[in-house]
């Protein structure tokens, strides 16, 4: 059974956390309260760090000449400086992180789709785009996993978002041993995810691990991190799943019974023309990977990229298909 690295998560404290919103409400996310078991959180509410209390007045993003500011437009206070001031500090000193959730379209945390007014008194939206300290994490961090909790509700892009949090998680881990032998290792379990991720990444990663020139561990690791990077930066289209599903089922087709050979073949075509998730053919290998003691596919991490808790930990309120129609905040 695979044992998974905690990742280490920064969090908009009123979600799951603390009654610190403005109004002293506290958001609820199945998907916080389930990573809790699994991974390490660091709650933060830049409004109350910043002096703002609880409760508080509302604070709007307010465009201007002099860009978008943060005010209190009952006290008509700028708290723009005291934000971007907190976040530079805040973020300096956080350490090691593998990912972010962040409270969905608030002026200090939203990943996106915040309201930015023409005006401190008006109701007219001018524009949409993040708050004050998301903004400054996306600028310090533009390769981690970046959310809200609301996107975090679509199947699609939880488990996308999982899956990068806990591949980075591991990956850190990796990097702090400064063994050759374990960057290997990491290589060699997820050879079928970063198959389905992208398979040119996949090559070239195969070539940094293989260090043909000897190169010292800390710049082979630098070089595997940012292809890992790229090979994640975009989730699976269905076609590459499919190969990597292939490579597996290949692993025991000399082996299987025409009836399970059809039996997989046919939910992989189901599959394919988006009628059933992958989870059908997943389960069919895995009671193969069971039955055949193949120890290989045992451990890759396609099988199980994440805790299988976090599966099904929060229902979808629509169905998006197979396509990621928005599967990252823009950037």
């Amino acid at each position: 059974m695979r044992i998974f690295q905690r990742p280490r998560i920064v969090a908009s404290r009123c979600v799951e956390f603390d009654h610190c919103r403005w109004n002293g409400d506290m958001i609820g996310s199945n998907v916080v309260r389930a990573l809790k078991g699994y991974a390490e959180f660091v709650p933060v509410c830049p409004e109350v760090e910043i002096g703002l209390g609880v409760p508080r007045k509302p604070v709007r993003l307010v465009a201007s000449g002099e860009g978008v500011r943060l005010v209190q437009p009952e006290s008509g206070m700028d708290v723009t400086e005291r934000m971007r001031a907190f976040s530079d500090r805040y973020l300096d000193a956080i350490g090691d992180i593998d990912g972010f959730i962040l409270k969905s379209r608030s002026p200090s945390c939203g990943t996106k789709d915040v309201r930015i007014y023409r005006s401190p008194e008006t109701a007219q939206v001018a524009e949409k785009g993040r708050g004050l300290f998301a903004e400054a994490v996306f600028s310090r961090f533009p390769d981690m996993p970046i959310e809200d909790e609301g996107r975090l509700r679509n199947r699609q892009i939880r488990e996308y978002f999982l899956t990068r949090l806990f591949t980075l998680a591991e990956f850190r881990q990796v990097q702090t041993s400064e063994r050759i032998r374990d960057l290997q290792a990491f290589h060699a379990r997820n050879k079928f995810l970063l198959m389905a991720y992208n398979q040119g990444e996949l090559e070239h990663l195969g070539r940094i691990v293989a260090n043909p020139d000897r190169k010292a561990f800390a710049e082979v690791v630098q070089d595997y991190r940012a292809h890992l990077i790229a090979a994640l930066h975009h989730p699976p289209r269905y076609t590459a799943t499919i190969n990597a599903l292939m490579h597996a089922f290949g692993h025991f087709s000399d082996e299987l019974t025409p009836d399970e050979k059809t039996l997989f073949l046919d939910t992989l075509e189901r599959y394919r023309q988006d009628r059933v998730t992958i989870c059908p053919n997943l389960t069919i290998l895995r009671s193969w990977i069971a039955r055949f003691g193949d120890e290989y596919l045992g451990e890759q991490t396609f099988f199980t990229p994440f805790p299988p808790d976090l599966v099904e930990v929060a229902p979808d309120l629509s169905h998006e298909g197979r396509e990621y129609r928005e599967v990252a905040p823009e950037g």
